[in-house]
């Protein structure tokens, strides 16, 4: 089997900052042709992001370089007449057109799915947006924080004494983006499939979607959810826990499990104990056996426990900072890293992350770096049938 199962498909990618690219991001590491289309001399407002300035002034922002990787980029005025005739001209070219526009913005440019479907009665065409494309909230604009304090997710996030809280990163964006790819990737397998698909992909449903238990309590069980810190609401001992250096997550969710910290932890007894006797006794003394269980702890660092308790069967790690996670043997091992020598507008080498699954033993990766802001309009335009001197003319009016 090939590493690039969407390998012949093209995809116009018409989004910005995320939620959108991440999700063409996602179907370009599957082979698929993604064509960056950005207005001229601006582009993807993530060009302007991100933690180093020089590169945000140089239109090669972070937040553009990590989703954009193994695209194409064309710069295209799609309010003038003559840059909507190249992009109906390209959309005939094209599997997927995907956008993040508020409702209504392609209708208006004369470039909405049904327009569209004109040039191409098989186009899978994807919409995204924060609330959906039909409901009372469809036309209001929609950030991540926003849909991560409107979803609930906030709520829930946080302990008792600082919730609501948000996310540490853009949660809802990346829920938005993994959902479109796979909604996409739905309908291009789809071997039935004679005509156009149109999908709506809701920032706030695909956030919902994902909550799991904080909503499904609530619906099926009349038990709305709280925020709990780093406890886990089903199960404990089943959180974050103090050792003598460092913290270490326990999920010991089963009473085999229970029973098997117990035993690590020089405590048999603990298990018959009736504060912990059993699942439900436990979760109503979840603080009284925290405490006894760090004061156990604390004569070890947390990867010495870690270890232990791994060996007895009990699922555990240490809390990582980000950058002691990707330096970790477990994600370099296994190229998730995917580096760029001297990218283009950078200047340096640069790293990514990829996806996060293998096919057939390899991980999925893009031949070439992010973009420089319209880099490939000479190419696309060319592969379209413009002469040389059309695409001067489109210079020269600035359409490109």
């Amino acid at each position: 089997m090939s590493t690039k199962p969407l390998h012949g498909i093209r995809v116009l990618d018409l989004t910005n900052v995320l939620a959108g690219p991440f999700a063409c991001h996602q179907l370009a590491h599957m082979g698929a042709d993604v064509i960056k289309v950005e207005t001229v001399g601006t582009g993807d407002l993530a060009r302007q992001l991100g933690g180093d300035v020089t590169l945000s002034k140089r239109n090669m922002g972070v937040s553009f370089l990590a989703q954009n990787p193994g695209k194409r980029s064309l710069t295209l005025n799609l309010k003038h007449a003559s840059g909507k005739a190249v992009f109906r001209r390209l959309v005939r070219t094209a599997d997927v057109v995907m956008e993040n526009f508020r409702p209504g913005v392609m209708d208006r440019l004369g470039l909405g799915h049904a327009e569209l479907m004109k040039e191409n009665t098989r186009l899978v065409y994807c919409a995204i947006s924060g609330f959906g494309q039909d409901g009372p909230l469809r036309d209001l604009p929609a950030y991540d924080q926003i849909i991560q304090g409107m979803s609930g997710i906030m709520s829930v996030t946080g302990a008792p004494e600082n919730a609501p809280y948000r996310v540490g990163y853009p949660v809802a964006d990346t829920i938005g983006g993994i959902t479109a790819a796979f909604a996409v990737a739905a309908a291009l397998a789809d071997r039935r499939r004679t005509e156009g698909v149109f999908i709506d992909v809701s920032m706030l449903e695909a956030a919902m979607a994902t909550m799991g238990w904080a909503v499904s309590n609530h619906l099926i069980a009349d038990r709305d959810p709280q925020p709990m810190g780093n406890d886990n609401v089903t199960a404990s001992p089943s959180g974050t826990f103090k050792t003598g250096h460092g913290l270490l997550n326990i999920a010991a969710n089963k009473q085999e499990q229970f029973e098997a910290v117990c035993t690590v932890l020089g405590h048999p007894q603990w298990a018959q104990d009736p504060r912990f006797v059993d699942r439900h006794a436990r979760l109503a003394h979840r603080e009284d056996l925290r405490t006894l269980m760090e004061q156990a702890m604390a004569g070890e660092s947390a990867e010495v426990w870690w270890a232990r308790l791994n060996e007895a069967g009990v699922p555990a790690g240490p809390v990582y900072t980000v950058p002691q996670a990707l330096a970790h043997p477990q994600i370099a091992g296994r190229g998730m890293l995917a580096t760029f020598k001297e990218a283009p507008g950078v200047g340096r080498d640069i790293r990514v992350v990829r996806t996060g699954f293998k096919l057939n033993g390899q991980a999925p990766s893009v031949d070439t770096p992010p973009p420089l802001l319209g880099q490939h309009n000479d190419e696309i335009l060319a592969e379209l049938g413009c002469t040389p001197a059309e695409i001067q003319a489109l210079k020269d009016e600035r359409i490109v």
